[in-house]
Order: C-alpha cells, then sequence, then structure tokens
C-alpha cells in the first residue's frame, strides 16, 4: 500500500507523520510526505520534538507532491480539509483522499510546546488508523475454484504438511466454504470453514509470512464470522500452544478455550488448543 502524508510546506506535520508511520515498520506499506512546496529540511522544532520519541527526521528535505504521486498513491493523507480541497482541484481521486484525525492545525511559527502537542495529535491519530486497519489495502471474499492455487501456494508457504491442490479442491466440491484475502489484488491469505448441520469448523488459516502483521488475518476472522453467525451455533478451530499471536486475537473475536487435543500437530510436534465462539 502506498501512503502519502500531505501539508502546506512539507517541514512539520507530514514529516513528523511520514517518520512516525515508518518507525511502525509495517510490511507492505511504503510512505513518504509531500507539500505545495519543496527543497526545505525540516523545521528544527519537529526535528526536536521527533527526538524526544527516538525518531530522527532531520535528514528530510521537503517535496512538492506531483500528479505522478497523486496516481501511484492509495491513499493520501491530508492535514487539513483545505488540503483535501487543493488535491481535489488537482484531480485527485476523492476515494484515495482522507483529512488526518479531523484536521491537525499547523504549528508554524509557533513555539516548541505547540510542535510538542502537534506530535501528539498525530500519533494518536495515526494509532487510530491502525487500529481500524486503515493501511491495509485488503478485500476478503468467498473463494471460486480459480482461488485454488494461489491458496495451494499459501499451504505451501506457510505449513510443514501442506494440504495439496487436489485437496483443497476435493474439499471444496465436498461443500467446505474458502475465504480469500487479497491485497493490491493478490492472494496472500485465506481460511477454510466446514460447515456442518449448524457448526462451522475451520480446517485452516494462513497469511503468507511476509504479509503478517498487516492485519489480513484479522480482516479474514471479520469477513467469516460476520458471514457464519446468523446460520451457525459456533465456529471452532485449532492452534498451537506456542502460536501466541493467533490465540490472542481468535480471544479478541471472542473464541474460548474449550479443549486440548494432545500432539495435534506435526513437523514440530505440539499439542493443540481447541477454541470455540459461540453464536447463541
Amino acid at each position: 500500500m502506498n501512503v502519502i502524508f500531505v501539508c502546506t510546506g512539507n517541514t512539520c506535520r507530514s514529516p513528523m507523520a511520514e517518520y512516525y508511520l515508518k518507525s511502525k515498520n509495517f510490511n507492505n506499506v511504503n510512505v513518504c510526505s509531500r507539500g505545495f512546496s519543496g527543497g526545505e529540511k525540516a523545521n528544527s522544532n519537529s526535528i526536536a520534538v521527533m527526538q524526544e520519541i527516538d525518531i530522527d527526521i532531520t535528514g528530510h528535505i521537503s517535496a512538492s507532491i506531483t500528479a505522478d504521486d497523486i496516481s501511484r498513491a492509495d491513499a493520501i493523507v491530508c492535514m487539513t480539509e483545505s488540503h483535501k480541497q487543493m488535491l481535489l482541484l488537482s484531480g485527485a481521486a476523492p476515494h484515495k483522499l482522507h483529512v488526518l484525525g479531523g484536521g491537525i492545525p499547523d504549528p508554524f511559527g509557533c513555539d516548541i510546546n505547540i510542535y510538542r502537542d502537534c506530535r501528539n495529535k498525530i500519533i494518536t491519530a495515526i494509532d487510530a488508523l491502525i487500529n481500524d486497519d486503515f493501511f491495509c489495502n485488503i478485500k476478503v471474499s468467498s473463494a471460486t475454484v480459480d482461488n485454488i492455487q494461489a491458496i495451494a501456494n499459501i499451504e505451501k508457504e506457510c505449513f510443514s504438511i501442506p494440504w495439496s491442490k487436489n485437496a483443497i479442491k476435493e474439499s471444496m466440491t465436498a461443500g467446505t466454504c474458502f475465504y480469500v484475502a487479497q491485497f493490491n489484488d493478490n492472494i496472500v491469505g485465506y481460511m477454510g470453514l466446514s460447515k456442518i448441520a449448524g457448526e462451522g469448523y475451520v480446517t485452516n488459516v494462513a497469511v503468507l509470512p511476509e504479509y503478517r502483521r498487516t492485519g489480513i488475518g484479522k480482516k479474514i476472522l471479520e469477513y467469516v464470522i460476520d458471514n457464519s453467525k446468523n446460520e451457525l451455533e459456533f465456529i471452532s478451530l485449532e492452534v498451537r500452544v506456542s502460536n501466541h499471536a493467533a490465540i490472542s486475537l481468535y480471544e479478541k473475536f471472542g473464541f474460548e478455550r474449550v479443549g486440548l487435543r494432545k500432539r495435534f500437530y506435526e513437523n514440530p510436534q505440539e499439542d493443540a488448543i481447541i477454541m470455540t465462539k459461540y453464536f447463541s
């Protein structure tokens, strides 16, 4: 996902936003900042308040946003509504344009305390976007037979004993529902769900390693739960006892630990926790 933060001169607000998001080290999120003029160093107060949180922006040089920037961006996050309106007049697609935190006032010419307050507002607004998975250009949908090869490729990448393409096809033919997550039109994760007499059993859930920590697993779960809650009594799954990140995610969605399967996994051998989310 290509993200551009925009402010007036690209010396204060937008570079602070750019470097803060970069510090999160999200996979597959490319971020830069622009303004409506260029060639200036970052403001000294901006540098100082970012150094307070161990982020170095001393090497930043402002740059003016171009038509090519607008074309390549998936999201353009403006500091004010007026920046958004200027970009609309420049031909930017409305769906790409967003205003950070409802608007971040310009601290230019003010003392360092105003810059510090500006930094904090930017951090709070970006953290809110992160929690809402704003920086994940993800679409989840029901899989078709055309997606079987992509699912098989994910299996090979993620599991020591992967399902074959034929096994996936047979499972789909037998009625297992598969859901795929697309990131910039590439299938990067999936879930299989067997629905039997009003009960749901997850066959597998996987996200390609290079796309983890981007909210894809969360998006898949949200989609599957939302599309199953009116037809199933529960959804049940197994997870390795050592997979603390997955366990934490499932618990956030209301899955409860209901049992243990000894030596359920192989390569390496490990127990599985049975987790179930009840809808009734």
